[in-house]
């Protein structure tokens, strides 16, 4: 009587949220905390639901999802997928596959579910999706289609993969359970799992091609992804700054060569702003005021042609440069700022307030009253409504953030050139993470190892990495490992199987696959495919050895039903993943979702009868 109270209050602790978050009154992430609470309270009451019954102190257990290590994996690959974004790789990506799509939707979903899926066969599912996930949040940008139609497949495609690989961590869960099988079982081989795996794969790729415009939801962006950044690019082109963009080069004999910046007079003599130095072919970079210029060096220069005109007298060979050339293409970050509604700069001007000097900041452009200002605008007072545009480093553009005077909008970095090294050493570490974890590391460790690297190298500052990590996958995350913890803990797992098991167990060896398939991928979708792999896998390995039917066949079936994480957002971090930026619902995965499982279903009972010879028996 009281294990079947405790697992009514389950059911109930577990139904109650999700019926909530079907009907959209409430938050996912609120709802898995709302679990996790409510049976952290009836354990402490003394109930058996985290562990055994008159145990208070297991209701800690009801926090233990923060420590798991798809939580610390997780937040690694929000820095090291922000990095990466930072080296400008994801833009480049998302430019190309751009090219390609033109503006055919479908394109896009078959581009980004196949390099997710492809990723995924030598990566974890969810290192795979964080990589593609900035690219194609950017494709959605430059071409108006809708997050919610590329990022659904980004995380299916990414699934659909694992699924077809056997570095999938379910996959690897129930080929360690062969072994302590009774008796032991032969494990299975890296490629066990391909055959039947890339049949699914290739299937529900095809599906979300030819299907996907239509049954993939049109949300309109949530409010911080419609609040769409301008490029730099963009910026530049709004305050016409190609019209007075200049570029110089020092001449032999030059009354600037050896001279800094400052002593050079460019801003306090002739009003003109320097916006960039280019020293022996080396890329553009921002100009110091103490910056010592040298023959063959190239300058750009912002002023007017009266302005600009006189400086060639002093040795300096200016042509203007094309309007359709931007400081961004040359790799040179913009920003803009607008006046806070406090700020005691009013009626000052930037030369007064020591801009250059106290913020390391060049102002470029200065915008009032729909005119834009590019000359002397170090003498101009600012007024309310001014919006000034500034080049600096990302560093600069954090520091200015803590200055209540002034309110900056960053640009989209998407128009930056790859930087080179940036890209090298982000790409370098990630692929020794992923080496690592190949090689036997814990997935966590490797990835935790190359965040941690990343920032020793100072390749991301630390309120960078803060501002990367998305939030709410972590606490949804954390909350739904209490209830795999509840359900392991209570039976109500072992009862579910037990009962579907003995459905399927006369049917043979095809049945038990089926039914190991269906068991996991309904299980998969509470718990998680780690947690329902420990649970399904020595059951279904143990009906296949009592039944003389194939354990590996077994094994496999059960495996791929875990990568079936299509019907819920919370049956996969993946799936958690996309969910802020896509603007999604529970219902929208399961729009898909169910017809997917179908044919991930299908193509796994033909992947059984062509690759392991099972069959059906009456």
């Amino acid at each position: 009587m009281e294990h079947t109270i405790t697992l009514i209050l389950l059911f109930l602790i577990l139904m109650t949220p999700l019926s909530l978050v079907l009907m959209n009154k409430l938050r996912m992430d609120v709802a898995a905390m709302i679990m996790a609470v409510s049976l952290g309270i009836l354990q402490l009451l003394g109930l058996g639901l985290l562990g055994p019954v008159n145990t208070p102190g297991d209701a800690v257990k009801a926090i233990s999802g923060f420590s798991q290590p798809v939580v610390l994996t997780l937040l690694a690959l929000f820095i090291m997928a922000k990095v990466l974004e930072n080296s400008g790789l994801t833009h480049w990506l998302a430019f190309q596959i751009v090219r390609l799509g033109g503006s055919n939707e479908r394109v896009y979903i078959a581009a980004f579910s196949t390099a997710s899926a492809l990723l995924s066969l030598f990566m974890n599912n969810l290192t795979a999706a964080a990589m593609i996930l900035p690219a194609a949040m950017e494709v959605a940008r430059q071409t108006r289609v809708k997050p919610s139609k590329l990022l659904i497949p980004v995380a299916f495609g990414s699934l659909l993969g694992g699924s077809a690989t056997y570095f999938t961590s379910a996959n690897i869960i129930v080929s360690d359970l062969l072994t302590i099988a009774h008796p032991p079982q032969a494990t299975l081989s890296v490629l066990s799992f391909t055959p039947t795996g890339g049949l699914i794969a290739i299937a529900g790729i095809i599906f979300l091609t030819v299907f996907g415009k239509k049954l993939l939801p049109d949300h309109a962006p949530s409010a911080e992804q419609a609040f769409a950044r301008l490029t730099g690019n963009e910026l530049e082109d709004f305050y016409k700054l190609g019209e007075r963009l200049w570029e110089a080069k020092i001449g032999v004999g030059s009354q600037c060569a050896f001279k800094s910046l400052n002593d050079c007079g460019f801003g306090k003599d002739w009003g003109v702003v320097v916006a960039a130095v280019r020293h022996n072919g080396e890329d553009f970079a921002l100009p110091l005021t103490n910056q010592v210029l040298w023959s063959g060096d190239t300058i750009l220069l912002v002023g007017r042609e009266e302005r600009i005109d006189p400086l060639r007298e002093m040795g300096l060979m200016i042509h203007a440069v094309n309007e359709e050339d931007h400081l961004s293409m040359r790799g040179i970050t913009v920003a803009e700022l607008v006046l806070g509604p406090h700020s005691e700069v009013l009626g000052k001007t930037l030369r007064e307030i020591d801009f250059r000097q106290k913020f390391g900041l060049t102002v470029v452009a200065l915008r009032r009253m729909n005119r834009s200002h590019r000359t002397s605008i170090g003498d101009m007072p600012l007024a309310f409504g001014d919006s000034l545009l500034v080049i600096g480093s990302g560093r600069q553009l954090q520091g200015l953030k803590k200055n209540s005077n002034f309110i900056i909008l960053e640009s989209n970095p998407a128009d930056l050139p790859v930087r080179g090294r940036l890209a090298i050493l982000s790409s370098g570490i990630i692929l020794a993470s992923i080496a690592a974890a190949i090689a036997g590391v814990p997935v966590f460790l490797a990835a935790l190892s190359g965040a941690v690297l990343m920032l020793v190298l100072d390749l991301i500052t630390m309120e960078e990495a803060y501002q990367a990590i998305e939030w709410q996958p972590l606490f949804l995350i954390a909350g739904m490992y209490t209830i795999s913890l509840a359900m392991d803990q209570t039976g109500a797992a072992e009862l579910i199987s037990h009962g579907l098991l003995q459905m399927v167990e006369p049917l043979g060896g095809l049945g038990l696959a089926a039914g190991a398939f269906v068991f996991s991928a309904l299980l998969t979708q509470f718990m998680g495919g780690h947690a329902t792999a420990l649970v399904s896998g020595p059951i279904t390995i143990s009906a296949a050895i009592a039944l003389g039917v194939s354990p590996q066949a077994v094994a496999v079936a059960t495996a791929i039903g875990c990568s079936a994480s299509f019907l819920t957002p919370m049956s996969h971090p993946v799936n958690i993943l996309v969910i802020g930026p896509g603007n999604y619902q529970m219902r929208d995965f399961l729009r898909v979702g169910w017809v997917l499982t179908i044919i991930s279903f299908t193509m796994m009972l033909v992947g059984m009868a062509l690759f392991w010879g099972l069959r059906f028996t009456s």
